[in-house]
């Protein structure tokens, strides 16, 4: 009976050893953009890597469950310009300033080849790195968020109007709507926490960006991508024909029963998802 308690008390200390080890494996830094810092979170090495890329008014912490996921590969979650600890400079917030940012990123973690996920605004944010970057981009995958503009012009006018002359009080209701569909009371309380302390000059340029149809495109996208998306009135009957006509190598899926910010509520099947998706297409070194 002492042995098996000996035992017992030494498998709980490797546990907690294990995990506080794991934590600190994730390493904090900042990378050089023009005159400014782009602050990013940091596991792992290697030269090739899976990059996380949040969405409109939100931060690298939304990735911290898949920055404790994905065992050997190497991780990087970024905080964008003008995002959570990054530099805010009073600049127009386009979706190529925020891709130029993600490659000084890259550069200063040494990374030579990645896979981009990008939430929402990060969509369109990681098919301009694409665009910008091919070389360094060997595949995507898109988090509910899409490859054109996601309400009709006179609505996303109406929108971003709303935000330049009351942006105190449109942006709590277009947060309060998209975290309405989470359970969790937590999660909704940080994310929307969150959400509300980005500076207003950061979200109302970063979504004039998102309302340009500018930022998009429709040439083809040439490396694998994955697509999931929660099930939604935003997303109509046509968008994986929409997608597969841009996207040859697409995998497409739409998750019924989960919010925007799925990744968040769901990460084992989220993480999964992706490593299926990594194996499948051979797109890095662990896989």
């Amino acid at each position: 009976m002492i042995y098996l308690n000996r035992l017992f008390v030494l498998f709980a200390f490797l546990l907690v050893v294990t995990a506080s080890a794991s934590s600190a494996e994730i390493e904090s830094r900042f990378a050089k953009f023009n005159d400014t810092r782009v602050h990013y979170l940091s596991r792992g090495k290697g030269d090739e890597a899976l990059v996380f890329v949040h969405g409109w008014t939100c931060n690298a912490e939304f990735w911290r469950p898949q920055m404790n996921d994905f065992p050997g590969l190497r991780l990087i979650a970024v905080d964008l310009i003008g995002h959570g600890q990054s530099s805010k400079p009073h600049v127009t917030y386009t979706m190529e300033y925020f891709a130029r940012s993600i490659e000084a990123v890259l550069r200063d973690a040494k990374i030579k080849r990645a896979v981009l996920v990008g939430h929402s605004m990060g969509t369109p944010v990681i098919q301009r790195f694409y665009r910008l970057f091919p070389e360094k981009t060997a595949g995507l995958v898109m988090v509910d968020g899409g490859l054109q503009v996601f309400l009709p012009k006179e609505q996303m006018d109406q929108f971003v109007n709303s935000l330049r002359s009351n942006y105190q009080t449109a942006e709590p209701a277009f947060v309060n709507v998209l975290v309405g569909p989470i359970k969790d009371e937590k999660l909704r309380s940080e994310i929307r926490t969150a959400m509300l302390a980005a500076p207003d000059y950061v979200g109302i340029s970063a979504m004039e960006a998102m309302a340009d149809e500018r930022s998009y495109g429709n040439a083809t996208i040439g490396v694998p991508v994955l697509a999931i998306l929660a099930k939604s009135p935003f997303w109509g009957p046509d968008t994986e024909t929409f997608l597969r006509s841009l996207v040859p190598n697409l995998d497409f899926r739409m998750w019924d029963g989960v919010s925007h910010f799925l990744m968040m509520e769901r990460p084992q099947e989220f993480d999964h998802a992706v490593q299926e998706f990594l194996k499948k297409n051979e797109l890095l070194k662990r896989y």
